[in-house]
C-alpha cells in the first residue's frame, strides 16, 4: 500500500449495523454490529504511516495506513454491568446471530472432544488436567475445512502458513488419532491422497488458485506411517484398501525409479538407497531458501528420507500380504532388505557414534531419530548403535523446549532467531530447537523399550522416558500460558538462555507431539 493511500469508504447504517464498502470492493463488503450502543459515522478519518518495529526487525516494511470508519459508543450506568457482543462477518444477516448461544455451543463441542478423549484424568493434579484440556483445545484450532475440496485438513501454523503435506502428516497422530477425531483423520487422507502426482504427495497448494505445489521428497513417504497409524488406532483396512492403497503402490513405483518433477531428483541408486534433491532445491523438512539460496541443500541421501523408505517399503508389504498375496507382497520385502542393509553398511559414522545426516556429511542433526522412531525401525532398537545415537543425540542436542537443528560446534551454528528474513531463513535449521523433534526422541526411546530384552537396559529406558515425560509436563504447562501465544505452542525456540519462543506463534506438529507425549503416559 502506498504511504499516501486514503481508504474510500462507503457506509449504510442501521442503528448498530453497519456495511462498509472499501475502495469500490461492492462484491466484498464488510458487515459490523453491535448488540447495544450507537455507531458515531467518521468521514476520511485515516491515519497515515502507522509504524511497526517488530515489522522492520523482521526485514518487512513497516508502515502501514489505517481508516476508522467510526466508533461505537456503550452507555453504561454506575454499578452497571452489561454483557456486549461485537460480529464482524462478510455474511450479511449477522445480527440475527446470537453470540452467546455461538460460545456454549463451541465450549459443548469442545468438551466433548475432551470426552471423547476419554484420557483426562492422567493425574492426581487438576493443574495438569486443565493443561491438557488445553492441549486438546489447541489441536482443534488447526483442523479445518478446505471447501475447495469438500475435506478437512491441517494448517501447519498461525500466522504464516497454510496446509503442508508434510507438516500434516507428521501432526497427524497427536492431532486427530489420539483425539479420536477418526472421520476427520479419513478425510485428511483424503485431501493428502487427492492430488498425487507422478508419486509426490503435494506439500501445499497455492494460495492464489489452489494449485498443488510438489516441492516435497519426505512428505510421500510420511504418508505411509500415517496409513499404518490410522489402522493401528481404527483397525479400518477396508477404508485404506478402497481409498488409499492404490496411490501408496503408486508412489512405491515412482520412487524406485526417478521423479524429477519441479527439480525434485528423486531416484533409487545402485545400492537401493533413495537419493534426492539438487543444491538448488529444498526439498526435505528442513527447506529455508532466501534470495534463490538454499540455507540446508542437503541434496543426495538423507537419512530421513532413506529411514522413511525402508519404514514405507515393510508397510505396503505386510498390507500388500492382507490385499494381495504373499507371493506379491515378497518384491518389497525383498527389497525392503537391501535398503536395511545399504543403510546399515554405509550411514553409521563410528567416528561420532551417530548416524550421517546425508551420507558423507558428519553434521550431527536430528533426521537421524527417524532411523529409530518409526513402525519399522532401519537401525535395530536394542543394538549398540541405537543406544550410540540417543546418547549423541542427548549429549548435543536435546534440551527442555526440543531437540536444536544441529550441535554447537558445527560450521554455521546458530543460538538465536532473529534478523531480517534472509537472516533467520539462513538460521532456521542451523541449530535452532524445534519442539515437534521431541516426538522423534519419544518414538525412538519407545521402540528401543519395546525390543530391548535385558532387564537393566530396559529399565533405564524407562527412567529416560519417564524423565522426558515428566520434563515436558513441567516445561509446556508453564509455557502455554506465560510465552508466545495464550493456549498454544510456538513452532522454535532460541537455543540459549532466556530460550525465547520464536517462528509462528501456533504451530500443529508443536501440539500434536507435546500432547502425543503427555496422552501416552
Amino acid at each position: 500500500m502506498s504511504s499516501d493511500h486514503y481508504f474510500n469508504v462507503r457506509q449504510e447504517i442501521n442503528n448498530t449495523k453497519i456495511k462498509l464498502v472499501i475502495d469500490g470492493q461492492a462484491k466484498f463488503p464488510v458487515y459490523m454490529n453491535l448488540s447495544d450502543g450507537k455507531y458515531y459515522k467518521h468521514d476520511n478519518d485515516t491515519f497515515l504511516n502507522m509504524f511497526y518495529i517488530e515489522e522492520e526487525k523482521r526485514g518487512f516494511y513497516p508502515k502501514e495506513n489505517h481508516s476508522v470508519p467510526g466508533v461505537f459508543e456503550i452507555d453504561l450506568k454506575p454499578n452497571e454491568t452489561k454483557e456486549i457482543s461485537f460480529v464482524c462477518s462478510f455474511e450479511e444477516n449477522i445480527e440475527e446471530i446470537n453470540v452467546s448461544n455461538l460460545i456454549k455451543e463451541e465450549k459443548r463441542r469442545l468438551d466433548k472432544i475432551v470426552r471423547k478423549t476419554n484420557l483426562i484424568k492422567l493425574s492426581n493434579d487438576a493443574k495438569y488436567n486443565e493443561f491438557i484440556k488445553e492441549l486438546i483445545f489447541a489441536s482443534d484450532k488447526f483442523i479445518v475445512n478446505r471447501s475447495a475440496f469438500g475435506l478437512h485438513t491441517i494448517i501447519a501454523g498461525y500466522h504464516w502458513f497454510l496446509d503442508w503435506g508434510r507438516d500434516s502428516l507428521i501432526a497427524f497422530e497427536g492431532l486427530v488419532l489420539k483425539t479420536k477425531r477418526y472421520e476427520i483423520a479419513r478425510e485428511i487422507l483424503l485431501t493428502t491422497v487427492r492430488d498425487i502426482k507422478f508419486g509426490l504427495v503435494p506439500n501445499g497448494y497455492s494460495g492464489f488458485d489452489n494449485r498443488p505445489l510438489y516441492n516435497s521428497s519426505d512428505a510421500s513417504m510420511l504418508l505411509f506411517e500415517a496409513v499404518q497409524k490410522y489402522i493401528d488406532y481404527t483397525g479400518d483396512y477396508s477404508f485404506v484398501r478402497e481409498r488409499i492403497y492404490g496411490r501408496l503402490e503408486e508412489i512405491i513405483e515412482n520412487y524406485s525409479k526417478r521423479i524429477d518433477v519441479d527439480d525434485n531428483n528423486i531416484f533409487m541408486d545402485e545400492d537401493y538407497l533413495i537419493s534426492t534433491g539438487s543444491e538448488n532445491t529444498q526439498n526435505t523438512w528442513m527447506d529455508a531458501k532466501a534470495n534463490g539460496i538454499a540455507a540446508t541443500p542437503r541434496n543426495g541421501k538423507t537419512v530421513e528420507i532413506n529411514s522413511l523408505w525402508y519404514n514405507s517399503l515393510m508397510i505396503i508389504g505386510n498390507l500388500t500380504i492382507r490385499y494381495k498375496s504373499k507371493d506379491e507382497a515378497k518384491k518389497y520385502f525383498d527389497l525392503a532388505k537391501k535398503v536395511k542393509k545399504s543403510f546399515n553398511d554405509k550411514f553409521y559414522n563410528s567416528k561420532k557414534k551417530c548416524l550421517f545426516d546425508v551420507l558423507e556429511d558428519p553434521k550431527i542433526r536430528p533426521n537421524q531419530l527417524f532411523a529409530l522412531s518409526l513402525t519399522n525401525p532401519v537401525i535395530d532398537p536394542d543394538s549398540e548403535k541405537a543406544y550410540n545415537i540417543i546418547e549423541t543425540i542427548e549429549k548435543k542436542l536435546l534440551n527442555k523446549y526440543g531437540l536444536k537443528s544441529l550441535a554447537k560446534g558445527e560450521e554455521k551454528y546458530t543460538e538465536i532467531y532473529e534478523g531480517d528474513g534472509f537472516k533467520r531463513d539462513m538460521s532456521y535449521h542451523q541449530g535452532i530447537t524445534w519442539v515437534w523433534l521431541l516426538g522423534l526422541y519419544y518414538n525412538s526411546l519407545k521402540n528401543m523399550i519395546k525390543y530391548e530384552k535385558r532387564i537393566t537396559y530396559k529399565k533405564k529406558l524407562e527412567e529416560k522416558l519417564n524423565d522426558l515425560v515428566e520434563t515436558v509436563l513441567k516445561t509446556y504447562e508453564k509455557e502455554i500460558n506465560d510465552r508466545g501465544c495464550i493456549q498454544n505452542i510456538s513452532e522454535i525456540y532460541d537455543s540459549k538462555a532466556p530460550y525465547l519462543p520464536k517462528g509462528t506463534i501456533a504451530q500443529a506438529w508443536s501440539v500434536s507431539e507435546i500432547l502425543r507425549i503427555i496422552l501416552e503416559k
